[in-house]
């Protein structure tokens, strides 16, 4: 579990933090001691989460941007560090599910835009926020992955792809800014009860019923977990820690060797999960 305050004086913007995952990362961020800037498209969403976040006793901003959008994002970044004088951390959590069904069926335009904002959406945000964690020699930076990342994801191709993506491109970054004391991981949160999940469960019923397969079962996880791992990675607790992939599900992250996992071979696509 967190340690109250271990956050204390820090700086977090957290993408897609108006609702679900992001909005609980918000929540567990903000308990931990740091100021959090939720971003997200849909204002009402933003104003509901900073209200929950400011009666709990934590210090918060209210952001709304596209995160596909470049000109979006760096305003938000800089109303961000204008208000608090930096970010320290950036959780990338803004997601969409993208179109259902076969690849070849898909509308192009529907399938590209999953990309830009489950990868480029990503892309963006650290863009914007590393220079100053650069320039102040320390930062952490967790991006959320999901289901098609590791594995195949048979009728999301869109996300699969983009989410694979986000993986390699945490592995990827790690390296490049781990000279500067910057740290980057990735998180997959496992089947979390969230509205994209019962929308992808929903898709994926009616795909079975028109080829008579199988239905899926509901997703049954909760969002706390996810919560607790990113509190992790941005804490001393996991210092040194960079450019791995981490399940809340399957892996036993609250009792890792971190110098023997970083002396290990594996990186963020090859989960620390044999």
């Amino acid at each position: 579990m967190s340690a109250e305050g271990e956050l204390e004086g820090r700086n977090a913007l957290v993408t897609g933090g108006g609702r679900g995952i992001g909005r609980s990362i918000a929540l567990t961020l903000g308990a931990a001691g740091a100021r959090v800037a939720i971003l997200a498209r849909t204002r009402e969403q933003v104003e509901e989460a900073a209200q929950e976040l400011s009666a709990a006793g934590s210090s918060v901003l209210a952001l709304t941007a596209d995160v596909s959008v470049p000109g979006q994002v760096a305003a938000a970044v800089a109303e961000a560090e204008r208000a608090w004088g930096g970010v320290d951390i950036l959780v990338n959590n803004a997601g969409v599910l993208g179109p259902a069904g076969p690849a070849h069926e898909a509308e192009p335009e529907a399938w590209l835009r999953a990309v830009r904002v489950n990868l480029g959406g990503c892309f963006l945000c650290c863009r914007a926020v590393l220079p100053g964690m650069i320039a102040r020699r320390r930062g952490g930076i967790v991006n959320l992955s999901g289901g098609g990342a590791v594995s195949p994801r048979p009728w999301f191709t869109a996300y699969g792809a983009a989410k694979a993506g986000v993986v390699s491109f945490t592995e990827t970054l790690a390296a490049e800014v781990s000279p500067h004391g910057v740290r980057v991981n990735a998180v997959a949160p496992g089947e979390v009860r969230t509205d994209m999940a019962r929308e992808a469960a929903a898709a994926l019923r009616e795909m079975a019923a028109a080829r008579g397969g199988a239905a899926p079962e509901e997703p049954g996880a909760t969002p706390e977990g996810a919560a607790e791992l990113v509190l992790y990675l941005v804490s001393p607790r996991s210092a040194g820690l960079s450019g791995r992939l981490l399940s809340a599900v399957w892996d036993d992250w609250e009792h890792l060797d971190v110098e023997e996992v970083m002396a290990g071979e594996g990186g963020a696509v090859r989960r620390l999960r044999p």
